[in-house]
Order: C-alpha cells, then sequence, then structure tokens
C-alpha cells in the first residue's frame, strides 16, 4: 500500500512538473492594472529654454532644481492617472542631486519612479562601458532600497537607453556588475535587437517617438512583434505613445502633427493593443523634441485632456493664461530678472548716446560687423 501511494504521488509531481514547463516563462511579474509611465527629463537649467525650443511650460523656464516645479508635475501628473515617471539619468552630481529631489517628492505624494540611464553621449556615442556598470552599480547602492523606486516590481526598473550601439560582452559586463539588484531593460527597436541581448536583459522598452501613425506601414504589428518576443522570454513589454514630434530646431528633417490629439489618441490606443506590461509615454517635458505632454503655451493641457479620456480620469484645472507664461516658482528670479532688464535698458541708452557722438564725429566711420556667436555642444544641459 505505502509503494503504491509513493508511486501515485510521484507520478502526480511529475505531472504538475510538466503543466508547468507548458508555461510561458514569465520570470519578471508584470503589475495590474497597465501602469502608465513618462518619461521625465531633469536636464533643465534656465539657460536650456535659449536653444532649439518654440514652445515652453506653462510653469515658465524652469530650473529643474525647483521643488515647487517638481512637485506640480507629479501632481498632475497623478491627477489625469499617470503612474510614474521614467527619469532621464547618468551619474553626475547635478543629476544625482536632482534625482534625490525628486525622489523625497515622489515617495512624500506615493508617485512611482523608474530610471532611463542615458547610454549615448551628446553626439550619440555609447559611452565606455565601464561608465555605464559604474554609473547602475552606485544607482542600485544608493537607491535600490528606496520604496518609490521598488514598490512597483520589487526592485527599480532600469532602462539602458541606446543598448543597440554596445556589444553583446559590453552588456554582459554591466550585467554581471549590477546582477539582480534591479529589473535592467534594453531599449532595442525591432526584434533582432532584442534577441541579440534576450538572455541578458529583463525586457524591452521602445522609446519610438517620431512615428507617424498615418504613414508607417504596419505600426501595430511591429509593437505586437516586439512584445511577443518579449514575453516569450518572460520579460517586461514597455509600449510606447507620444503625442507629435519635431525636432528641426536640432537637426532633424521629420514632422508628426499632433492633429489636436489625434495623434495621441491613435498611439494610446495602438500601444494597449501591443499586450504591453506597461504604457511609456514620451514624453512628460521634452522639449527640444517637442514630444511633451506638459501643459505648454502652444498646446495648453491638450495632451492631458486626452489621456484623461483614455484613462478615464480627470485632467487638471490650470489658470488662466495670455500669451505668456506662469511667474517661475524659484525665489530667486524675479529681482535677477528685473536687474538685467534694468541693466539692458541703461545699456541701451548708454550705447545710443555714444554712437551719436562717434557718428557726429567721425562721419566716415561705419559700425563694425557684428560677431559670430556658435554653441558649444559640450556645455549643454541636455545629453
Amino acid at each position: 500500500m505505502r509503494q503504491w501511494f509513493i508511486s501515485l504521488a510521484f507520478a502526480a509531481l511529475c505531472s504538475i512538473g510538466w503543466w508547468f514547463a507548458l508555461l510561458p516563462p514569465r520570470e519578471v511579474q508584470a503589475a495590474s492594472p497597465i501602469p502608465v509611465f513618462a518619461y521625465y527629463y531633469i536636464w533643465y537649467d534656465p539657460t536650456s529654454w535659449n536653444r532649439a525650443k518654440s514652445d515652453y511650460p506653462l510653469l515658465g523656464r524652469y530650473s529643474s532644481d525647483d521643488r515647487a516645479v517638481m512637485q506640480q508635475h507629479i501632481q498632475w501628473a497623478k491627477q489625469v492617472g499617470i503612474t510614474g515617471f521614467i527619469v532621464s539619468w547618468k551619474s553626475t552630481p547635478t543629476l544625482n542631486r536632482r534625482l534625490e529631489q525628486l525622489a523625497d517628492l515622489a515617495e512624500s505624494e506615493e508617485f512611482h519612479l523608474a530610471i532611463i540611464y542615458q547610454g549615448l553621449d551628446f553626439e550619440r556615442r555609447p559611452l565606455p562601458a565601464e561608465r555605464v556598470a559604474s554609473d547602475l552599480a552606485a544607482f542600485c547602492e544608493r537607491w535600490s532600497g528606496r520604496n518609490v523606486f521598488n514598490n512597483l516590481y520589487g526592485k527599480p526598473l532600469i532602462i539602458w537607453s541606446g543598448t543597440w550601439e554596445f556589444t553583446v560582452d559590453e552588456v554582459r559586463l554591466v550585467r554581471k556588475r549590477i546582477g539582480n539588484c534591479a529589473l535592467l531593460l534594453a531599449s532595442e527597436r525591432n526584434v533582432t535587437g532584442y534577441e541579440r541581448l534576450a538572455t541578458l536583459v529583463d525586457g524591452n522598452a521602445y522609446y519610438w517617438s517620431s512615428v507617424d501613425p498615418e504613414s508607417y506601414p504596419d505600426y501595430l504589428g511591429k509593437l505586437r512583434a516586439l512584445s511577443d518576443a518579449v514575453h516569450a522570454h518572460g520579460g517586461l513589454w514597455i509600449a510606447p505613445a507620444a503625442p507629435g514630434f519635431d525636432a528641426r530646431l536640432i537637426g532633424g528633417t521629420r514632422v508628426v502633427d499632433r492633429k489636436d490629439g489625434e495623434t495621441l489618441q491613435r498611439q494610446l490606443a495602438a500601444a494597449f493593443a501591443s499586450a504591453p506590461d506597461a504604457i511609456g509615454l514620451i514624453s512628460w517635458n521634452e522639449f527640444s523634441e517637442n514630444t511633451h505632454i506638459e501643459p505648454s503655451l502652444q498646446y495648453g493641457d491638450q495632451a492631458l485632456r486626452v489621456l484623461a479620456s483614455v484613462l478615464g480620469t480627470s485632467p487638471p484645472t490650470l489658470p488662466e493664461l495670455g500669451s505668456e507664461p506662469l511667474a517661475p516658482t524659484g525665489p530667486s528670479y524675479g529681482l535677477p530678472l528685473l536687474g538685467l532688464a534694468a541693466t539692458l535698458v541703461l545699456g541701451s541708452i548708454v550705447f545710443l548716446v555714444l554712437r551719436i557722438h562717434r557718428v557726429t564725429t567721425h562721419p566716415g566711420n561705419r559700425a563694425d560687423a557684428s560677431p559670430t556667436i556658435s554653441f558649444d555642444r559640450s556645455h549643454l544641459g541636455e545629453p
């Protein structure tokens, strides 16, 4: 009798094992309902707005050091149904300081954060793999224990931007360095690229900011193919959705019209139809590529109203505005700006008086040509 029981138990265990073997290898537990993240940039200084911008925030030309601006962003995002921000980051003193501040504010608002690590430099060249490994190891040491990063998936989620520029050995080096302290997602743009790294990463997040649903053949098919490939390896799939695109001021040529919110609505529909584990909205505040959904002078809260209608929430109530943005919230902006304006006016008057005097006394002289002004790209805050 005992031998019969043991044989029966063994057969049952084998059957259970066989049944589990048929299940898809979902190693990463997805959250439910589907989280909606927005890519968020903390690279802004007041001077950042002087370069390559055709639209500006309703909150003014802010600095990413401004706590009040960060808090307002979080509150607007939460109200419209956004789960958290995917924060653009690499380890620098400035970005570390700003990420720490954002983490404090997000934690107090019960808002989630993830990271997109900027693996390419300003010229779109890959950073040394050792630098990537060192930065991500430092992130794990400093922030992996904070609830704001690990409440959703049990550990921080890190997207590695630009993985297509790194070799398999370089990705393996980084993976080995950080171990299992975080979920590490690739940012590959097609199935072939993802399959190359599938055994080393925990999923894929496609930052497809410039797609035009009107003109791209089988747009949804491409998203579904990536989703299927990622899920076949048990990974997380973060599907992209953007309101439009225009990067002409930074050298691009492609323009995707917002069509009064229709573009965002169509892209959200496609993203949700691709069986995502999360949505990655591109973006909260990338103003150089004009993918921002943050309330702005040109578009107001159009994108947030579309998002609210899709998610079944309410858009935030914004103040009535004319053609000017809200005053910057930082305590030190007002007086310096007034002083600068007064200095410019006074300087212009002095210059005009001297010029009249010069022309009167030296009628043959002509003004010198204006000097050529050039930008040193390495000094810009945006990577």
